[in-house]
């Protein structure tokens, strides 16, 4: 009686509550509460599937929340700002490797187990077969690819820039031939028990084959893409768990996040004037362009300035905008940057943020950095709210950004960016660029901003360069 009552309830209250937490989750200044909020859905989904289940071995239970709980923990404090899309990227492989060893433990379970000598579909129902074989798929795809990007997020083992080997195309289709042909045969035709099992572990391991095929032909450009698509594969992937399980709270989480993330992949996709499919298959990067490849030698002029001399310009600028990059990430200078920008609204100065959507290696990853330095997120603006205001603007201080205010986008139609949307910040009377080298973006390409007469190139870690700046400019409060 209890559970036929109080958990659909709880199932009820508990997918409300999801939904509520991602709706909190779309403003910095609700994000923390949403968060909670998601947390506590968990919690409550957790607690009535155990319900359901009657009699479970809760020291199963308890030992995977210890282990989870400490995983989780350590994770949380030790991994910084910088690697969160790295560790993301994980998040997304755990979700997907889940669903496809549920999976495989209900092959386990309602067939190997118990030895009926009879198809997977009569034991399941259709339906559920064919479930459990896309649970397996998808799950496999997303752990692997997942873990590919994680690689090449962090530099280790796997390089960040394309690997195009020759005929992936053709393996590739092979590959997804293969599993849903296997898939449907140990789901539907196959009898015997451990053949099914056999035959359901191959699938998983051609699926995680494919995983590898599919992300390490991607460049370091389109990680913010990638990691909000395979987002979306590990829902989809739980999702179809919920319904091998007759879960339907799980179908309903599992649908959230693979919807949300196909949203967010197609945002991303705007973001930089590029189709999905030329994302997955385009290699970007990988060819040689009339961009070239944004070497020193690849510039004439280019004029370096000191820290004194930028805040000879910004003591008598009225209006400064900050455009963050990975290079703010990597130095770990969002307080430097709040620090500097206190002082010049201290000076009178009129201090914004201008936040491309694929600035850094995940979406958000500039507003939950500036965040984190408490800048108030009314000063955040968006590349549409902010671009035409560029020209109005006496400072832009461009901070370890490249591909993202490069003028190519706009002005060469032979670019690999043409046409992508990005940050007009030449338009303003002052550029200044704070950057290690000339070295290019993930892009690959050459950056003619360093050259325009407007820009001011200050060759530093962005940390230290803006330390010095807010010593010079406290200087100039003091005068």
């Amino acid at each position: 009686m209890i559970q036929q009552i109080v958990v659909p309830i709880l199932y009820l209250l508990s997918a409300v509550l999801f939904i509520r937490g991602i709706k909190g989750m779309t403003r910095v200044r609700t994000a923390r509460k949403g968060n909670l909020v998601a947390a506590f859905a968990m919690f409550l989904a957790v607690a009535a599937t155990l319900l359901l289940m009657g009699v479970v071995d809760y020291r199963w239970i308890i030992g995977g929340v210890i282990v989870g709980g400490v995983v989780g923990g350590v994770a949380a404090v030790k991994v910084k700002m910088t690697s969160m899309p790295e560790m993301v990227a994980l998040f997304n492989g755990c979700g997907g490797i889940a669903s496809a060893l549920v999976a495989l433990s209900v092959v386990w379970t309602d067939s190997v187990e118990l030895g009926k000598v009879e198809t997977l579909g009569s034991v399941l129902g259709g339906s559920s077969a064919l479930t459990v074989v896309l649970s397996v798929l998808v799950g496999g795809v997303t752990f692997s690819g997942s873990v590919i990007a994680y690689a090449k997020l962090a530099g280790k083992v796997v390089k960040g820039e394309p690997i195009l080997l020759p005929g992936r195309h053709v393996i590739n289709a092979l590959l997804i031939l293969g599993a849903l042909g296997l898939g449907i045969y140990f789901a539907f035709v196959v009898e015997v028990p451990a053949t099914i099992a056999l035959l359901a572990v191959i699938v998983l391991a051609i699926s995680l084959v494919l995983g590898i095929m599919l992300v390490i032909p991607i460049g370091g450009a389109d990680m913010p893409v990638v990691i909000s698509l395979l987002n979306s594969y590990s829902g989809i992937a739980a999702s179809m768990t919920g319904f091998v399980l007759n879960n339907n709270l799980l179908i309903i989480s599992g649908a959230l996040v693979g919807a949300s993330g196909l949203i967010l992949t197609n945002i991303m996709c705007v973001a930089m004037n590029r189709s999905l499919a030329n994302v997955l298959f385009g290699g970007f990067g990988a060819v040689e362009t009339s961009g070239g490849g944004g070497g020193a030698s690849e510039y004439g002029t280019v004029r370096s300035y000191t820290a004194e001399d930028a805040a000879l310009v910004l003591e008598n600028a009225e209006r400064v905008i900050f455009v963050p990059g990975y290079g703010l990430a990597v130095a770990q200078a969002q307080h430097t940057v709040k620090e500097l920008a206190d002082l010049l609204e201290k000076h009178g100065t009129e201090v914004e943020y201008a936040i491309h959507p694929v600035a850094g290696r995940m979406p958000g990853h500039m507003n939950v950095l500036l965040a984190e330095a408490d800048v108030p997120y009314e000063k955040l603006k968006e590349m549409d709210q902010i671009n035409p205001e560029f020209k109005n603007t006496d400072v832009v201080i461009v901070v370890g950004a490249n591909d993202v205010v490069n003028p190519a986008a706009t002005k060469d139609p032979n670019s690999p960016i043409a046409g992508m949307p990005v940050l007009r910040v030449w338009e303003a009377s002052t550029v200044m660029l704070i950057k290690r080298s000339l070295s290019p973006g993930f892009a690959g390409i050459k950056n003619e901003l360093f050259e325009y007469e407007n820009t001011m190139m200050l060759f530093s870690d962005a940390k230290k360069m803006l330390q010095e700046l807010v010593a010079e400019m406290k200087d100039v409060l003091a005068a």
